[in-house]
């Protein structure tokens, strides 16, 4: 949410003077909550928006991949049997020589096709090439250079959506707006379900037992604005939080903050172990790790003794491991990695560790040991992503999306129709009068500020955003008062 309830308030900033100290509760929170929902709204609200929009578009690129690269993504013919995986790794070598493999994605179903990922020279850092493989005749589909499990398009769109393309210093734009978005949207609940609260007592006619959670149709003007900015913020709440808390995860400085805290916890994401055994590793010779008489370490020679990935796979779906599995090849003094990388619920993220001499299951990890946090950090970003619940979570994501570029239209629109339409000059609507702080008791403000210093710390973007602000309010407040003095001179004066 963006700007919210925010009083048709003319009047000058408030004087201390006229503050009643009696007043606590709702009452005194309320104004610093507008001032507060109102200036964050005005001045983050540009960043939420721009996130949303590229969110919404990301949220369509799962689609948008699978018709884009249908080709790729898809075989020709389902065949009656698939070929053994050596032999699709073969024709991917044969397709592109000049690779080195390192994973190998089987086809996760009948439609498919399989994924031979490799690394080779001159691709950019963190990049793959992609050979897809048709499972039932080996013939190469295409191949494309790949980040992670995204293709070009889905992976422009992820950039675009986390720094805007502009490298680490793009990434504070999206930090940014998550730091914020919780704080704005659990700001703008409070003053909606207050709004209802001030109106009872108040003793004003009541907008029915669904003025809350429906728009009121026979509102006008800015009230009608007001009913839906506040009805589509309350539906949307709970996944603004959610969008907000799981993109905090990947940020630069809040993500450091929470993976220490996490860890702290005890809540850190294992890894299976494939490590192999040292002095036993895959056709090392014998005297691999021995002190040589110079008293050098003789180096470990890489495995040479290796099942193939057929076994290994086989073994790994032995001990379960079998929904969409992703297989990593040995590397030096490793054995074969198999995970299971089915994201939707219900989830399947088990994983084994395989001996290449022998395809021993050496290690394995099953997701109902993960610790909780860990659990919990796994579906929050799958749910960031649009995978969870699939094409269904992909939409709900849309929604959001276009709620919060709404939910910012709407707050403008209210900050405009609430201009001084006398004023001859160009203006718009103010904001809650200054002083609000000085209207909350002792036993809130100490808690509040206590709170707000902890949080701004651990939220580096919202604490540094927010004493900006801060500032910048003091300094206008400082020049309004100048002011002030200075009319009420020259007036005394004429």
């Amino acid at each position: 949410m963006s700007l919210d309830e925010v009083q048709d308030v003319r009047t000058p900033d408030a004087d201390p003077s006229d503050i009643s100290k009696s007043r606590g509760g709702w009452a005194a929170l309320r104004p610093l909550l507008l001032r507060m929902h109102f200036y964050a709204g005005l001045l983050i609200a540009p960043l939420l928006f721009l996130a949303s929009a590229t969110g919404l578009l990301y949220a369509a690129s799962w689609q948008a991949e699978k018709i884009a690269y249908s080709d790729e993504l898809t075989v020709a013919r389902v065949g009656e049997s698939v070929l053994p995986l050596s032999a699709q790794v073969e024709a991917a070598k044969g397709a592109a020589p000049e690779g080195s493999v390192v994973s190998v994605w089987p086809a996760p179903d009948a439609e498919a096709t399989t994924r031979v990922i490799m690394e080779s020279e001159g691709l950019p850092e963190g990049e793959t090439l992609t050979v897809f493989v048709d499972p039932y005749t080996a013939e190469v589909r295409g191949q494309i250079e790949t980040v992670g499990d995204a293709l070009p398009l889905r992976a422009w769109l992820s950039e675009f959506h986390s720094n805007l393309q502009l490298g680490e210093f793009g990434r504070n734009y999206s930090e940014l707006a998550a730091s914020w978005m919780w704080v704005v949207a659990l700001g703008g609940l409070a003053l909606w379900i207050g709004r209802r609260r001030k109106r009872k007592s108040l003793g004003a006619p009541p907008s029915g037992s669904w003025g809350m959670v429906l728009p009121d149709r026979k509102a006008t003007g800015r009230r009608r604005t007001l009913s839906w900015h506040g009805v589509v913020g309350l539906w949307s709440v709970a996944g603004l939080v959610v969008l907000s808390a799981t993109g905090l995860t990947w940020s630069k400085y809040a993500g450091e903050n929470i993976g220490e805290l996490q860890d702290s916890l005890g809540g850190a994401t294992p890894a299976v172990s494939a490590k192999l055994n040292p002095g036993a590793e895959s056709g090392a010779d014998e005297h691999a790790g021995h002190t040589m008489p110079e008293g050098t370490q003789m180096p470990a020679p890489v495995p040479t003794a290796d099942v193939g990935i057929d076994r290994a796979v086989d073994a790994a779906r032995d001990a379960g491991v079998t929904e969409a599995i992703r297989v990593t090849l040995p590397a030096k003094g490793k054995g074969y990695v198999i995970k299971e990388a089915d994201k939707q619920v219900p989830v399947h993220f088990d994983a084994v560790a395989v001996d290449p001499a022998d395809g021993r299951v050496m290690d394995e990890l099953r997701f109902a040991d993960y610790p909780l946090l860990a659990k919990m950090t796994r579906f929050g970003i799958d749910l960031h992503m649009g995978q969870t619940f699939g094409l269904a979570n992909q939409i709900a994501l849309a929604a959001l999306a276009v709620a919060v570029m709404f939910l910012v239209f709407w707050g403008y629109r209210m900050w405009w129709l609430r201009r001084p339409t006398k004023d001859r000059k160009l203006s718009v609507g103010r904001a809650q009068p200054r002083g609000a702080w000085r209207k909350l008791p002792a036993t809130t403000l100490l808690p509040l500020a206590a709170v707000t210093a902890v949080v701004g710390w651990f939220i580096p973007l919202l604490g540094i955003s927010l004493a900006v602000f801060l500032v910048v309010d003091v300094l206008l407040g400082f020049v309004a008062g100048r002011r002030a003095k200075d009319a009420a001179r020259a007036a005394s004066a004429a």
